[in-house]
């Protein structure tokens, strides 16, 4: 008997998976948040869920640690997603890539003048392919955490990050100036196990697809 392993990241995604793998049909027998174990056993014998960070999930079912997986679509452009397969919107885990500004800082005058500006973000890849696309240079700085605090700070004139409510960027004087996509999570899979284990992915994919419309 194969066995199949879906990788999932800890917090919002996993959250919010777990009443789709109800409707799949999968409930783990631990729970993440609290084991230390990293493969988590589901009450299929078939069915195993592994705990990765965030941005390794698509590198875990690229390369074949997981056949399938479930990832923001923040990480998949950011990684890539070369020679992955995804089939299942999920529409969870919604929100929005931006570009935000203190206020007060007049971004499209900046924009307009040719400006060079400085840009704080941990989706560099993403932030160059956008601002190159409009022809506007950027000085791109990897921060992880606490993006907001760079425009505070005189650190970046701009930052690129992921928004849900906006709360925290109000609470921190900034405001959104551009939105660069809408983001959701997306079932993914590894082409190569796709052929070699179709039987027992396909009703997978199909039982999450049907989920994710209820």
């Amino acid at each position: 008997m194969d066995t199949i392993s879906i990788a999932l990241s800890k917090g919002r995604i996993f959250e919010e998976t777990l009443p789709l793998l109800a409707r799949v049909g999968l409930k783990p027998k631990q729970d993440p948040e609290r084991s230390r174990k990293l493969i988590i056993a589901t009450q299929r014998r078939d069915v195993r869920l592994i705990i990765v960070r965030a941005s390794d999930t698509p590198t875990y079912v690229q390369n074949g640690g997981a056949e399938l997986g479930i990832a923001g679509q923040d990480v998949l452009v950011e990684h890539g997603a070369e020679g992955l397969y995804q089939p299942v919107d999920l529409g969870i885990a919604a929100c929005r890539m931006v570009v935000a500004v203190r206020k007060g800082f007049d971004y499209a005058g900046a924009v307009r003048q040719g400006a060079r500006l400085r840009v704080a973000t941990k989706y560099v890849n993403t932030t160059r392919e956008h601002f190159g696309a409009k022809g506007v240079h950027v000085d791109l700085i990897r921060l992880y955490g606490s993006m907001e605090l760079a425009p505070l700070t005189g650190l970046a004139d701009a930052i690129v990050d992921l928004v849900a409510t906006g709360r925290t960027l109000r609470a921190n004087n900034l405001v959104v100036v551009e939105e660069i996509m809408p983001v959701s999570s997306r079932l993914i899979a590894n082409q190569a196990a796709l052929k070699t284990k179709r039987d027992a992915l396909q009703p997978l994919i199909d039982a999450f697809a049907r989920a994710a419309r209820k």
